[in-house]
């Protein structure tokens, strides 16, 4: 099957990351997975939740939203219903994986907000959203020891995730929006820098997969993988 642009179906889109590309942020970057971008900011608060009030722990905690005009046709903001399922489901995604490379003891008690907005999106927005956020996340800390409010590193590994799937009976990494919403099986991948999973989410839409299936889509997504981690350690040269 052909992909667009003649893409191989191991070959992961056209990737650039923009570092510092919100004023006001501790840490931000602009990434741009083919045609899907997103914006994604690190804020950092003196503050913790509740449960973590005394206990000199932090916390990395995330948000994430699709401007009404990023897709095809206008979403409605969620400002007044609040946050839908798919929406509440991305977020708690980003949040989880990048507590899984940050060592949040070493922070203190502090909260890193972090906020992925979705401006234009073709297929891959929470692959993108976490991929994104975990430079907005190391340029955080970065600012936090440069200011002499943290004394080490609080980054513990790299992280990353990228989608795959089987479109047409063939196995295909990164899929753009054409290929996701046609795909058999659907599945998003988070791995850190030390080649562990944080995360799988995987689907059939239509006939169940065989695990010789996974794994395989498996092996697709940590090459992908991979390859984002170069473009990470490129954009944050001098850091990481």
């Amino acid at each position: 099957m052909a992909r667009e642009n003649g893409r191989a179906n191991d070959q992961i889109r056209p990737v650039k990351i923009t570092r510092g590309y919100m004023k006001y942020a501790e840490g931000s970057c602009l990434i741009e997975l083919g045609e899907t971008r997103v914006v994604c900011t690190a804020s950092v608060e003196d503050k913790v939740p509740p449960f973590l009030k005394g206990s000199g722990t932090g916390w990395v905690t995330a948000e994430y939203g699709m401007l009404p005009r990023s897709c095809r046709t206008r979403n409605a903001r969620e400002l007044i219903k609040g946050p839908g399922g798919r929406t509440m489901e991305i977020q708690r995604l980003v949040g989880r994986a990048l507590r899984s490379v940050i060592d949040l003891k070493a922070i203190g008690e502090r909260t890193i907000w972090m906020d992925c907005d979705v401006i234009q999106a073709d297929g891959g927005t929470r692959t993108a959203s976490v991929t994104g956020a975990y430079v907005a996340l190391v340029e955080a800390v970065e600012w936090l020891k440069k200011e002499n409010l943290i004394k080490t590193n609080a980054i513990t590994d790299q992280l990353a995730a990228i989608s795959v799937g089987i479109v047409s009976g063939e196995e295909m990494l990164d899929l753009d929006y054409s290929e996701d919403s046609t795909a058999s099986v659907d599945m998003n991948l988070a791995m850190t820098g030390s080649g562990r999973i944080v995360e799988i989410q995987g689907t059939a839409e239509g006939q169940p997969f065989s695990r010789q299936k996974m794994n395989k889509l498996i092996d697709l997504a940590e090459k992908g993988i991979r390859e984002l981690f170069a473009i990470q350690k490129e954009a944050l040269a001098g850091i990481l």
